[in-house]
């Protein structure tokens, strides 16, 4: 079975901007893993940017690109949102939010410029930007006696796991990460061991 565990994100915080006939659309993309961070990242441009007339967005989150939001903050429905969501989606990044903030130069562009001034903006702040590939970890919990502690740390050796916790008593608990493909064939080794109980906590 061929598992997908890697995506394409951004490395770090990076700005673009964007200028047609008078008005100014700055963009800034951030590296972003929960939605309580895009609401933090979004009240801190607004309150720097206070006196812009739009702060539109798009972002992606999750590996598999599953929670996602367009907003076109009063511009006309599908011309800012939804060509900044574009560029995320053409360079298949996830964890990522774009904020394009926009002056008003006195001139209206009309749905075409609108929609090519927003796609403009957040694609300059993702050249701007490097683009890296992380891979995604699944994290177990084991359960087991102490006497199983030797068979226990050879197989986290020979699978090369990442220990992240670990207690040892006479009854031990370890927590590890481990590469999202290769988590079955270790949940499978381990699983042979006798009084071992094995539990899958989360996913990095």
């Amino acid at each position: 079975m061929n598992i997908e565990d890697t995506y394409k994100t951004i490395e770090g915080v990076s700005e673009g901007m964007f200028k047609d006939r008078g008005s100014k659309f700055i963009s800034v993309a951030f590296p972003v893993t929960t939605e309580e961070e895009v609401k933090q990242r979004l009240d801190e441009l607004r309150k720097k940017y206070h006196d812009a007339r739009h702060h539109c967005y798009a972002y992606i989150l999750d590996a598999d690109k599953s929670v996602y939001r367009i907003n076109d903050d009063g511009e006309p429905s599908g011309t800012a949102g939804r060509p900044i969501h574009g560029q995320l989606l053409s360079n298949d990044l996830t964890g990522v939010l774009i904020v394009v903030i926009r002056y008003f130069g006195g001139t209206k562009l009309g749905v075409s410029g609108l929609i090519n001034a927003y796609r403009a903006a957040a694609k300059e702040a993702i050249e701007s930007n490097k683009i890296i590939t992380k891979t995604i970890h699944d994290v177990y919990g084991l359960n087991f006696k102490y006497e199983g502690m030797n068979d226990v740390m050879r197989i986290i050796k020979e699978e090369g796991l990442n220990i992240i916790s670990q207690q040892f008593e006479l009854q031990c608990s370890i927590e590890y990460s481990v590469r999202k493909k290769n988590a079955d064939f270790a949940y499978e080794r381990f699983s042979k061991i006798k009084d071992l109980r094995i539990k899958y906590l989360r996913t990095l």
